[in-house]
Formats: C-alpha cells, sequence, structure tokens
C-alpha cells in the first residue's frame, strides 16, 4: 500500500491548491494552433496575426488560448512527432519581425501568398533560405543577448543544433538510418561533426533565438491582455530526435539506438488494428534511479513558455501499450506498469507555477482514475463522446466534475458541423433531442452552449466551431498520412460582431474572466478591427 510521508503530503497539497486556485473560475478558451492563424507566408506565425488574435481573444472575453505542440516537425508533418521535445517550430517565425528587428532586408522577405491550406513541402524548400540570411546578420553582431540565450538554453540547445545539423548532412535521414558511429554518438565521431559542421549549428542555434524571442513577445503580450496561453505536450519524443540521440539509456532501446519496443493504443471500436505511433518507450526504472531529472527539466521548461500545459496521452504514466518493434500494426502489442505515482509526486515536488491538464481520454481503468485523483489535475470530458455509441465511457455534461475541461472536440475530433455531417444519426440525432440544438441556430453554437453551461471549471471550443466550418477544417484523422495539420482560418474570420457574440455568452453561462465586467452594450463592433 502506498504511504506518503508528511513532505510528500505537504508537497501534494500545495499542488492541489495550486490546481485549484488555477481551476476553480469558471472560464473559457478556444482551441487554436498557431499554424492556422491566417497570414501572408503560407503558415500562421508569431507575427502580427497572432497579436490579432489575442486581442480577439480579449474582445470575446476569453482566459485562455490553447494550441498545440509548438516543436520542430518532421515526416508527417505533426507536432506531435517533433525534433525535439525543447526546441520551437522555424516555420511559425515571423520574417516582417526579423525585418523590423534589421535581420532581414525589405527585398529578402518572400511575396505575400493567398491564405489556403498550410503547405509543409514549400515550406520546407524555401524557409531555410531566408532564415540562412537573418542567422548570418545574428551572428555577425554576436550580439549579448544571443550569447544569454544560448548559454541559458545550452541543456539542450547544443545537442539539438547539432543533431539538426548532422540531419541535413546525412540527406535529412532518419535517426535510425545514420553510421553506426554517429548514431551511437561515439565521442570521436561527435568531436568530427561538431567541429566539421560548425556553422550549420550556429544557425540552427540562432534560428531557436528567433523563435524564442518572437514567442516571449506574444506570450508578454497576450498576459498583459488577461489571456493565458494553453500549450500542449506530447508524452513520447519522436524516434526521430534529438532527445533519443542525446539519452538513448532513458528509452528502451538495444543499447545501440535502436528502439526494442514502441508506443500506440491497442485496437478499439475506433480503429481495428490499434494505433502504431512508433515512438520510443521510456525505460521508466533508468528515469526514477535519476529521480526524474529529464521530465523535471522538460516540465520546468515546459511550464516557463506556458502558463498552462496540456500533457498528451497521460494515462500511460500509469500503465503503457508496448508494441514490438518492427510490428506493422498496434495488434499484438501488451501492457506494461508506468511509474505511476513516483511520477506525479516526482512533478509535484518540482514544478513551479502553472497548471498541468491531463489528457485522461481513451482507455481507462481504475489505477489510471486513482492517479489522476492523486494528481489533482483536471481531466478532459469531450461533449461529441457523448452521444457516440461506440464511446463506453460517460461523457454527458451533468456528469462532469468541476475539476475538470470540457472541448465540443478536440485537434482529432471532427469540428461539431463535420461531426454531424459524417457520424452515425442515431447518434446526432441523440445530441439534437439533448441539447435541443436547431438548425436555425446552427448545430455548433446549441454544441458550444452544451459547453459553456456545463458543470466544467474551464470550457474550450475548436476555432472551427466558433466559425461554423464542417469537415474541409478538420485538423487531424488518426491512423491517417497526408491531409492533416493544415486547416487556416481565412483573414478577417474572427470579427467583432464574433466577439462581441462571445462576450455576451460569456456572461449568460458565468464565465467571464474573473476581472471583466458584462458586456458594454454600447461598443460599436466596426471599433475594432476583424483578426
Amino acid at each position: 500500500a502506498y504511504t506518503p510521508t508528511h513532505t510528500s503530503l505537504r508537497v501534494l497539497l500545495q499542488a492541489l491548491s495550486r490546481v485549484k486556485e488555477e481551476f476553480t473560475m469558471r472560464a473559457c478558451g478556444i482551441l487554436m494552433p498557431v499554424f492556422s492563424l491566417p497570414g501572408p507566408f503560407g503558415i500562421g506565425t508569431l507575427g502580427e496575426e497572432a497579436f490579432s488574435f489575442v486581442d480577439f481573444l480579449a474582445r470575446a472575453k476569453q482566459t485562455y488560448w490553447q494550441i498545440l505542440p509548438i516543436g520542430p516537425t518532421g515526416y508527417g508533418d505533426s507536432p506531435y512527432q517533433s525534433f525535439s521535445a525543447f526546441a520551437g517550430n522555424p516555420y511559425f517565425i515571423d520574417f516582417r519581425v526579423l525585418h523590423e528587428q534589421g535581420y532581414l532586408t525589405a527585398d529578402e522577405i518572400p511575396a505575400e501568398v493567398p491564405v489556403g491550406p498550410v503547405d509543409y513541402g514549400v515550406l520546407y524548400q524555401q524557409r531555410p533560405v531566408v532564415l540562412q540570411k537573418a542567422a548570418d546578420r545574428l551572428l555577425a553582431a554576436a550580439s549579448v543577448e544571443y550569447k544569454d540565450f544560448c548559454t541559458a538554453q545550452s541543456f539542450w540547445l547544443d545537442d539539438y543544433a547539432l543533431f539538426m545539423a548532422i540531419k541535413a548532412e546525412q540527406g535529412q535521414a532518419g535517426l535510425c538510418d545514420w553510421p553506426d558511429d554517429l548514431r551511437t554518438r561515439q565521442p570521436a565521431a561527435v568531436a568530427a561533426a561538431r567541429e566539421r559542421l560548425a556553422g550549420q549549428v550556429d544557425y540552427f542555434k540562432a534560428v531557436q533565438f528567433f523563435f524564442y524571442t518572437q514567442w516571449n513577445a506574444l506570450k508578454a503580450y497576450a498576459n498583459g491582455k488577461g489571456i493565458q496561453l494553453v500549450g500542449d505536450i506530447p508524452i513520447y519524443v519522436s524516434p526521430d530526435s534529438s532527445d533519443l540521440w542525446t539519452r538513448p539509456e532513458l528509452f528502451q532501446t538495444d543499447g545501440q539506438t535502436h528502439l526494442t519496443q514502441v508506443a500506440g493504443c491497442p485496437p478499439d471500436a475506433f480503429a481495428a488494428d490499434g494505433q502504431l505511433w512508433g515512438n520510443p518507450l521510456y525505460d521508466w526504472p533508468r528515469h526514477k534511479a535519476e529521480d526524474f531529472a529529464w521530465w523535471k527539466r522538460r516540465m520546468q521548461h515546459a511550464t516557463s513558455i506556458y502558463d498552462v500545459v496540456r500533457i498528451d496521452h497521460f494515462r500511460g504514466f500509469e500503465s503503457y501499450y508496448a508494441i514490438p518493434a518492427g510490428n506493422k500494426t498496434a495488434a499484438g502489442g501488451h501492457w506494461e506498469k508506468g511509474p505511476d505515482r513516483a511520477f506525479i509526486n516526482a512533478i509535484h515536488e518540482t514544478l513551479g507555477q502553472g497548471g498541468i491538464i491531463a489528457e485522461d481520454l481513451g482507455y481507462l481503468t481504475p489505477e489510471v482514475k486513482t492517479m489522476l485523483a492523486a494528481s489533482g489535475y483536471p481531466g478532459m470530458k469531450i461533449m461529441q463522446f457523448a452521444f457516440d455509441s461506440r464511446e463506453p465511457g460517460n461523457y454527458l455534461p451533468y456528469t462532469y466534475p468541476h475539476n475538470s475541461v470540457v472541448y465540443t472536440g478536440t485537434h482529432d475530433n471532427e469540428p461539431v458541423q463535420g461531426w454531424f455531417a459524417t457520424a452515425d444519426k442515431t447518434d446526432t440525432d441523440r445530441a439534437v433531442e439533448y441539447l435541443n440544438l436547431t438548425k436555425e441556430e446552427g448545430y455548433h453554437w446549441g454544441m458550444m452552449r452544451g459547453v459553456w453551461a456545463s458543470t466544467a471549471d474551464l470550457a474550450a471550443v475548436q476555432a472551427q466551431d466558433v466559425l461554423g466550418l464542417g469537415h474541409e477544417s478538420r485538423m487531424n484523422t488518426p491512423s491517417t498520412l497526408g491531409g492533416n495539420w493544415c486547416w487556416r482560418a481565412l483573414p478577417g474570420a474572427f470579427t467583432p460582431a464574433l466577439a462581441q457574440k462571445l462576450n455576451h455568452l460569456m456572461e449568460l453561462y458565468g464565465r467571464l474572466p474573473a476581472e471583466a465586467a458584462p458586456e458594454d452594450a454600447t461598443q460599436d463592433p466596426a471599433d475594432s478591427p476583424s483578426v
């Protein structure tokens, strides 16, 4: 039986108090990935459109802006498969800001293109050419700010930059296909690569400086407007990442950086073969022996760049599904025990300010529920699941505990309008009856009303639902490759009138920010620009 010490009890109570402060206020937010913002360069950036979206959120009396992971993406373009658990995505760097700072000339900024779905192939070809020019000027200036950044972030930045430089030299080959001496970090090979690729290493460091300079400016602006940023971190790192390359002993490998088991989900009603993610699995006994130092540092970093952190696949800390490396599907895997309460205690002991949202969807055992309760973190509820006959859990809104976060759907679900167009009619008819939905108002508004009226302390809705979009705007279809992570909002979509409507609804459902007064009915929507 678990017997807590006085110290661990004190730490747990402090953590619970911190979480309570974060989430006892009824509040609301919008899920909007950075890449989905409008803008002139083929993908959403950290430039003026991001600041304008913050303004929209503030006028709409939202409290949270939830995003998807912001790390650099590789094959498949998934934000949940990043080259680093710490680095930022170079695609999000705004060229106009670099021009204002003197790192690009006006004629070096690419021509503006109409807003459309993200074309990652074009970005891959064009972005590095422009960023190289900016990096050269930064490195020539040798600024104190850049040097300080490199020093402060050296715990991940040096190895990440070298990893990316070697990857480029290897024709972007995955880590598993690198030459043996480089893949296994033989000292002589690594030293030679560091010297041989010094220029490229500096380039990748400079790009991270640009990213974090712009990110920190956006976060400061958002916080100044009363908007908190909810970040999202995958529980697992990518098999093609500097994290695995740098510390392979922290993962289930054969000693040669080859994976022995990989992550995924077992077969269920949604996927007959399960989901084969392919991520490295942690060697939890090794992490525990090191007092979870790597995870503590990861969470300290996450809580320094976000106000709240959502941890994807939180149930994996209690037990995880392990699939033999080389399997073609997730069938044939098995469950193994995770670190459970030891991990939770370690995070409680080290985590500073900021809350945690535990993504606890999927197959939940009593042990997972016990771990979540011990953590004190709010779990997630999905309104669509309340009416899905394939979903065994009870997601009806009257069942939600206060300490939870409810969504219309997540990035893995259809937008509401898309769900009504593609789901089983029995399920959608049930939703219409339960929520008293009408076509005149729009099913998406009715579903969002159900979310806002629920007992959950925090309610979040997809940007696509706020805009009333359908299947064409779906963010991701799990277990598919291609066509995902591409949706972008059109310029002017987030209008003053829409902000004023949300403002009123936040008052109606008791989700105004703590300092916000009821909406000013005399304000003319034309007084504020649209995003």
